[in-house]
């Protein structure tokens, strides 16, 4: 059975963060769902990889068509979630729409912040797990390349980067609404990614008072707190000394809330109802929901902070059309690979086929020469039987077909048949 690309699953337009958060895959979690996919299906799937960020989880697959009616159940299944649960908010792809899908997602096109740069490096990370866990193969590999390729392409030809507005800007943004100016207030950030480091690098732009980074490594905080004059703190710390920050930007890998309702309480009764700020990045959350409902606390999640950052979308707007164009013709380049590759079987059989014939005949030329017979004789006869059995079955199918299908035969033939060069 052929073998197809699919893509499938679930994003920040499609699904609200507590719907993602329920389907998220830690980086430690890959390689075991990986295997549970593959083991699932068989040999239906030949090769899988999972992209997993704070706003979307999509599973990527070369697979037998079919496999595509059953991922969603597999999904809901793996997260131990009611399948009906996830159908509203997920999406598929197949052949040349998962393409172009992938591309643009790596592209930056598909993002909450239109152009922005982190999903690239995200989409390199999950090639990585899925080469580390054995289930890459060569269709996926070769796809993965060329949307590599073709995010380079689309960065460094438009203008889809430009004036971006990144969350980690609307953070501070969001901060500056509720506080005013933030030279007096003291910054907490819990974890030391990626995106807490572009949090950091925006907050120290506005100096505020005081800035301290929590995790559950010391280290890695004071690898972090170096770059901006920063405390650090564990993240055990965390419920004695919350009380001394005016905004919390948290962003871990935990599949647990970190702060409670019950922590924050006590904390805004210690702060004498002076107003906090908490911005929630991870996906699963780290700040309880109903934390929000406190009157002293401004809690933002991700997709509060992403439907801030499309009013400063605007000016990239134009460069999507050039973006779009770009990947339209890369994916037609890429179709067009798959199916050269998916006739190199037929090629390879038909090449045996010629190399036993001419084999044949030339066998039979030797014991002509051995035994004596004129070498002209011999070549004459090694001609006329290389071209009866060559021409054996283009002629044997015209005569077992009639009208429209013979048709086509008789168009096609001359396309077959060698060219004669009469210069020689």
């Amino acid at each position: 059975m052929s073998v197809d690309v699919l893509t499938f699953g679930l994003n920040h337009v499609s699904a609200p963060v507590a719907v993602r958060e329920r389907v998220s895959f830690p980086m430690d979690v890959l390689k075991p769902a990986l295997d549970g996919l593959r083991s699932a299906f068989g040999s239906s799937v030949k090769e899988a990889a999972i992209l997993s960020t704070c706003n979307r989880t999509e599973i990527y697959c070369a697979a037998e068509p079919q496999v595509q009616e059953h991922l969603p159940s597999w999904l809901a299944d793996f997260n131990s979630l009611e399948a009906n649960s996830l159908q509203p908010h997920l999406y598929q792809y197949r052949r040349n729409e998962a393409v172009r899908h992938t591309f643009r997602v790596a592209s930056g096109l598909d993002s909450m912040v239109l152009g922005e740069p982190q999903i690239l490096g995200q989409m390199k990370d999950a090639v990585r797990a899925a080469e580390q866990a054995g289930a890459l193969g060569t269709m996926l590999h070769q796809l993965f390349q060329r949307t590599f390729s073709v995010a380079k392409e689309v960065r460094s030809q438009t203008a889809i980067g430009t004036q971006s507005v990144s969350m980690a800007a609307a953070a501070v943004k969001l901060a500056e609404r509720v506080l005013g100016d933030l030279s007096q207030a003291n910054v907490l950030f819990i974890g030391a990614g990626e995106m807490i480091e572009l949090c950091a690098t925006h907050f120290a732009a506005v100096q505020p008072k005081s800035m301290t980074v929590a995790n559950r490594t010391l280290e890695r905080a004071e690898v972090l707190a170096t770059r901006f004059v920063a405390k650090t703190m564990k993240l055990s710390d965390i419920p004695d000394k919350l009380a001394d920050y005016d905004v919390i930007v948290s962003c871990t890998a935990s599949t647990l809330p970190i702060l409670g309702l019950g922590m924050v309480e006590r904390v805004t009764r210690a702060r004498r109802h002076k107003p906090m700020v908490m911005v929630d990045l991870a996906v699963p959350r780290d700040i309880e929901t109903e934390v929000g409902r406190l009157a002293d606390v401004y809690l933002y999640s991700v997709d509060d902070l992403g439907r801030m950052v499309q009013s400063g979308t605007d000016a990239r707007r134009a460069a999507v059309v050039q973006a779009e164009a770009i990947i339209d013709t890369r994916v037609q380049h890429f179709m067009h690979w798959l199916q050269t590759r998916a006739v190199v079987p037929a090629i390879i059989d038909f090449q045996q086929a010629a190399d036993q014939v001419r084999e044949n005949e030339l066998d039979r030329a030797r014991r002509m020469l051995a035994r004596g017979d004129a070498p002209e004789l011999v070549i004459e006869q090694l001609a006329h039987g290389l071209t009866q059995k060559y021409m054996h079955g283009p002629l044997a199918a015209l005569n077992r077909t009639e009208n429209d299908e013979r048709k086509q035969l008789l168009n096609l033939l001359p396309r077959l048949l060698p060219r004669v060069d009469r210069r020689r």
